[in-house]
């Protein structure tokens, strides 16, 4: 093989000649773009490049760190991406960091804990999980695979609108920490999600960045010829071209993929430009892409999947998929289909009705108009696959095709099975659930997992679903916990003013934006943090019933309140958007004396700040209409305390010494009812439990009653509500279960019936 040339600055110039001469596969394609990376870097440093293209440093604080540790100013300017942050860092910079002992040390460490895990060996804490899970996958067996239409690893990879996203990263984060076989399938959108731009009258305004792909932490999918990867989904009268590109999380690949291509036409190209088209059929051709493109591109990739888990509806045309191919390879539909359903999951995480995707037949008709033939199905038949009272509904299409399906909380597998009854007149309807969780090591404060690391024994972090091990929070002392508490308290106000002081020299926002983002928020003062996605239900506004009693409560001069507000209306979404507007007006207004804040363009970063610096975590949705909801699960493992409606997670929480409820474990008809009920219980309990709580403090200004409630918040979430205890629960009573049935058969090998 010819040497590649050699750019400047070290850079080694691989052409896809090289490619081809080395008869590549894809491991060798990646190898040569980290080593590309790589050589940009002084030799004793030069692991960081791999380290870069592996997102295992998004769990990995001391990594970053290290990053960070290097050039400050630029880590935050490239937004925490360390693909393009090693591309602009200056020579010096580097130079000067391969010199620093301390910053060496560290740096040894952590590519000796980064070799260890992607070795299986742990660091010293014995092997991932699985490998001593009694009912493992046989060897024969293929992975998971977890498809999903979004998910939210960082936020230097803006594939994520919310909550959906972002559980999705965290089990493909939890997998990769337990050794669970798996791979992912899903999206690479050109503008991600929208830049959220708030106006001085509160409207909020979207903005679209183009991505740069080559700068980010993925990697682009090779064929054996050494071009670029291209597969094509059939669509009528047209073929969607599109490639894929590879993100590796920990020991778990992330397929993505990417339509933006030449050979399609304008309308395909924008496939995998945004998130949740609101144009139903750009809507219905993402989904065929992601689910028929999907199985097919892992078919490309001989990647067999022993399991298919399907993350919501959208994916659900890779059954028809799967069932297409067993039928060409001579099964009748009916033995395809079992044989589809019998290694197939499925994850509903809607509440209501109209949350669940679903196409008029005629929509259907002119997008897959033909597909039934090669069923071998008559139209009628292909429709009633889908059936959703009339219309083609992509829930119904995954529940009929899977053997395994669950909600996403107790209440909302209740919510679920009512819901979906008239599908299994006069039987069980076949939903279970699985409370969601968080992967700890992603949301959990590096001073946070300092005080752990000392006072939870050796090994904690192997053992955190226990709740055993959790028992020893009490033996923290109270002015230590109390000082992280306050540190953490103190970075987010200074995360805020950063982030005002940025935008005001910008001459972009009147001086009251300014004071609205946070430049006023007192470290020492009780705060509660509110964000979410804002739709309707979410009721964001609720405690503004009653404005008045709101001002009062959080100008106590002696015991002052603070609220801060963050999170997204999607683009389309008018009444969500007029409800940031509603709040914004009374945040702006100076009777709030600056102790109400919106901290505008919602994300990872700004929700890891969030999560970790405030005292109370607020949630005030609609019952039942919150499917689990994570954000409170982080805030708790902070030493945050939970003040929610009881729905979702937060009912199961629940147990009158680790937070506290807003209203009632009840349904309403009257909505009204529900609302005033609601305000005047969260008013109640603010004024005389949470507010005097905080404040009742020693001589040395540490609040032992509070922070025994914190101790009590952190020993019942962490365990419970980790996405260790739930990937565990989905292998044990969803995957295993299925492990042991006839494996489908890929194109070219011996069918099996």
């Amino acid at each position: 093989m010819r040497t590649p040339a050699i750019a400047p600055g070290g850079l080694r110039l691989y052409t896809t000649e090289h490619v081809r001469e080395k008869n590549q596969t894809e491991e060798f394609v990646s190898e040569i773009v980290v080593e590309s990376l790589c050589s940009l870097l002084p030799k004793r440093i030069q692991k960081l490049g791999e380290v870069a293209y592996n997102l295992w440093w998004t769990w990995h604080p001391e990594a970053q760190r290290i990053f960070q540790r290097i050039d400050p100013v630029l880590w935050e300017e490239v937004y925490h991406n360390p693909v393009k942050f090693l591309r602009h860092v200056p020579r010096k910079a580097l130079s000067d960091a391969a010199r620093d002992r301390r910053l060496l040390d560290a740096y040894d460490r952590m590519v000796a804990e980064f070799t260890a895990y992607m070795s299986g060996r742990e660091n010293g804490n014995g092997k991932p999980w699985f490998q001593s899970y009694p009912n493992a996958w046989p060897a024969r067996k293929g992975p998971v695979a977890y498809f999903s239409f979004e998910f939210g690893l960082t936020e230097a990879l803006p594939m994520y609108a919310g909550g959906l996203g972002i559980l999705a990263a965290d089990h493909l984060k939890e997998a990769s920490d337990m050794g669970v076989p798996m791979v992912g399938v899903g999206f690479l959108y050109l503008q991600g999600y929208f830049r959220q731009r708030i106006t001085e009258d509160g409207w909020q305004e979207a903005d679209y960045e183009h991505l740069d792909f080559e700068q980010l932490p993925i990697i682009q999918v090779y064929d054996a010829a050494g071009d670029p990867l291209v597969l094509c989904v059939e669509l009528p009268g047209r073929c969607v071209y599109f490639n894929l590109w590879k993100a590796q999380v920990g020991r778990v690949p992330l397929y993505l993929i990417d339509t933006d291509l030449p050979e399609n036409a304008p309308q395909d190209r924008v496939l995998t430009q945004r998130l949740y088209s609101p144009d139903p059929d750009t809507r219905i051709n993402q989904e065929m892409v992601l689910g028929i493109g999907g199985v097919r591109a892992l078919r490309e990739l001989k990647i067999n999947p022993a399991v298919w888990h399907m993350n919501e509806g959208h994916p659900a045309f890779s059954t028809l998929e799967r069932v297409r191919e067993l039928v060409k390879q001579g099964m009748d539909f009916e033995q395809a289909r079992e044989r589809v359903r019998q290694s197939t999951v499925f994850t509903t995480h809607t509440p209501v009705p109209a949350g669940n995707d679903r196409f008029p037949k005629w929509q259907i008709d002119q997008h897959l108009n033909g597909f039934w033939n090669e069923l071998g199905l008559t139209r009628e038949e292909f429709m009633a696959l889908g059936d959703d009272e009339g219309a083609f509904g992509m829930t119904p299409l995954a529940l009929r095709m899977s053997a395994k399906a669950n909600g996403v909380s107790e209440l909302h597998g209740q919510v679920s099975r009512a819901m979906w009854q008239w599908m299994y007149p006069n039987q069980p309807v076949p939903i279970s659930h699985i409370t969601n969780g968080v992967h700890t090591a992603t949301w959990l404060a590096r001073r946070m997992r300092r005080l752990f690391d000392e006072y939870l024994g050796a090994g904690w972090y192997a053992r955190l679903d226990d709740p055993a091990t959790w028992q020893l929070i009490n033996e923290i002392p109270d002015d230590e916990l109390w000082a992280v508490r306050k540190h953490l308290k103190r970075k987010l106000a200074q995360f805020m003013r950063e982030r005002a002081r940025a935008k005001w020299v910008t001459h972009s926002q009147h001086p009251v934006q300014t004071i609205a983002s946070g430049v006023l928020i007192d470290p020492n003062a009780l705060t509660i943090g509110f964000a979410r996605r804002f739709p309707t239900y979410k009721r964001a506004t609720l405690i503004l019933r009653d404005v008045p009693r709101l001002l009062r409560l959080i100008n106590d001069p002696a015991r002052p309140v603070q609220i801060i507000y963050a999170g997204k209306a999607h683009p389309n979404d008018e009444p969500g958007k007029r409800l940031i507007q509603e709040l914004y007006r009374v945040i702006k207004n100076a009777s709030t004396a600056g102790r109400m804040v919106f901290i505008e363009d919602y994300d990872i970063n700004v929700a890891r700040y969030l999560v970790q610096g405030v005292d109370v975590w607020m949630n005030t949705p609609r019952r039942p209409y919150e499917a689990s909801g994570t954000s409170g699960m982080k805030a708790a493992l902070n030493g945050a305390i939970n003040f929610s409606v009881l729905d979702g997670w937060w009912r199961e929480a629940y147990n009158g010494k680790n937070g506290w409820p807003i209203g009632e474990d009840k349904s309403y008809d009257d909505l009204e009812e529900q609302d005033r009920v609601d305000c005047e219980s969260l008013f109640n309990t603010l004024e005389n439990e949470i507010v005097p709580l905080y404040y009742d403090t020693d001589d040395d200004g540490i609040p032992h009653n509070w922070l025994k409630w914190s101790k009590e918040s952190i020993a019942t979430v962490a365990p419970r509500f980790s996405t260790r205890r739930m990937l565990k629960q989905y292998v044990e009573e969803m995957y295993a279960p299925l492990i042991n049935q006839p494996a489908e058969r890929a194109p070219g090998e011996a069918l099996k019936v």
